[in-house]
């Protein structure tokens, strides 16, 4: 079964997505997208941390989730994946990329984005083993004034598209309610 969890920041959506996991298996691989960039981040990422089952295996990959993904899968664990949308911007603006002036243009990689999606989207179609996948809704407001910002939105709302569409149940959170889709 592949279920895709879509929510706005706060929702609930990973609390959920952790349920679903803890429900399905105890045998579960966390496999998380995100960086510590600063020190609001690292305490995100710490928070988390402490809400996930110390049981759990944990996998942090901000950029080759296809892999990970296929690897975990062969396992017959419960693979959930945290989150999709940091795993667009790391994808979209390697870490590596980024200039050490944080407010400085640089160029997204959008050939290597569409590769990692792509994989991506051909992995999660192969499996056949349970994966949850957290992703956000980021559709819902203002069209953002800049460029980059709506690269990123616009590439974020096309893969939450086709990560749904890939995945046999869909869920929408709002405010810790969650709404099956599908």
């Amino acid at each position: 079964m592949r279920t895709f969890v879509l929510g706005g920041a706060r929702s609930g959506k990973s609390s959920l997505a952790a349920r679903l996991a803890a429900e399905l298996s105890s045998d579960v691989c966390c496999v998380v997208t995100a960086l510590v960039s600063d020190e609001e981040m690292k305490a995100r990422i710490e928070a988390h941390r402490r809400d996930r089952p110390s049981h759990w295996r944990v996998r942090e990959e901000p950029l080759k989730l296809s892999a990970v993904l296929a690897e975990e899968a062969r396992t017959g664990c419960v693979v959930l994946i945290d989150c999709l949308t940091l795993w667009t911007a790391n994808c979209l603006w390697p870490p590596t990329a980024a200039p050490s002036d944080p407010n400085a243009n640089f160029e997204p990689d959008i050939a290597g984005w569409h590769t990692e999606r792509d994989a991506f989207l051909a992995s999660l179609a192969a499996t056949r083993h349970d994966v949850i996948i957290v992703s956000n809704e980021v559709g819902t407001s203002l069209v953002p004034e800049n460029a980059a910002a709506r690269l990123f939105r616009d590439e974020q709302g096309r893969l939450n598209q086709l990560a749904a569409a890939a995945c046999d149940s869909a869920f929408l959170v709002a405010a810790g309610l969650p709404l099956r889709l599908k």
